[in-house]
C-alpha cells in the first residue's frame, strides 16, 4: 500500500508542476536601512524599500524611502557581494537629488551598455550580453544590493540586499507538497 500511496503521490505531484504556468517576471525586494550598511552600519533614522522586477531584458526598479539624514545625492544597484561594498552595477541616473523622502521609478534595458556603470561593464567583459550575464547571476544568487546615498553618507545611508520573491504559485506549490507529505507521514504512524 505505501509504495502506490507513494507512486499515486509523485504521479500528482509531477502533473501539478507540469501544469502550474512559469512566471515571465523575477521579482527581488529588499527594506533599506542604515543598519544594512556595510563595512559599517550607519545610525540613519532613513529608511526605505526597493522592488526590483526583471521580465526578459527589462530590469524595473521602484525606490520607496523616507527620513534620509541629509538630502540624498545618487541611488543604484550594486553587484556582487554579501557585506561588502561592490562596485556599482546599474545607477541611477534619474534620481531625484537634493530631497530627504521620495519615491523612484525607472526601467533599464539590460542590452544597451548605457545602463550599466563603466566599470561594472569593463569589469564583465565590456559588453551588454556580459554585463547582463553577470548581473542576473548576481540578482538570482542574492549578490546585489540596492544603496541610497545622501550628503551625511556620501558612502551609503540606507542599504538591503535584494532577494528574490516566491511567485504565489510556488508559495502556494510549496504548502500543498508539504501537507501532502504530513499526510502521507500520519499514514505511516
Amino acid at each position: 500500500m505505501h509504495f502506490f500511496a507513494k507512486t499515486g503521490l509523485t504521479a500528482v505531484l509531477g502533473i501539478v508542476f507540469a501544469t502550474v504556468p512559469m512566471s515571465a517576471a523575477t521579482i527581488f525586494s529588499t527594506t533599506l536601512s542604515g543598519a544594512n550598511e556595510t563595512p559599517d552600519p550607519v545610525p540613519s533614522t532613513g529608511s526605505g524599500s526597493a522592488l526590483v522586477t526583471l521580465v526578459a531584458d527589462i530590469l524595473n526598479v521602484s525606490i520607496t524611502y523616507t527620513g534620509l539624514s541629509a538630502p540624498g545625492t545618487a541611488a543604484h544597484i550594486h553587484c556582487c557581494g554579501v557585506g561588502i561594498s561592490a562596485p556599482i552595477a546599474v545607477p541611477f541616473t534619474t534620481f531625484t537629488t537634493g530631497v530627504t523622502s521620495g519615491t523612484f521609478s525607472a526601467s533599464y534595458d539590460l542590452t544597451s551598455t548605457a545602463s550599466y556603470s563603466t566599470a561594472f561593464l569593463m569589469a564583465n567583459g565590456n559588453t551588454a550580453a556580459s554585463a547582463e550575464a553577470a548581473l542576473i547571476a548576481g540578482l538570482n544568487g542574492g549578490l546585489t544590493y540596492a544603496n541610497v546615498h545622501s550628503t551625511a553618507f556620501p558612502g551609503g545611508e540606507i542599504r538591503g540586499q535584494l532577494a528574490a520573491v516566491p511567485e504565489p504559485a510556488t508559495a502556494l506549490l510549496a504548502g500543498g507538497v508539504l501537507a501532502a507529505l504530513a499526510l502521507l507521514r500520519r499514514r505511516r504512524a
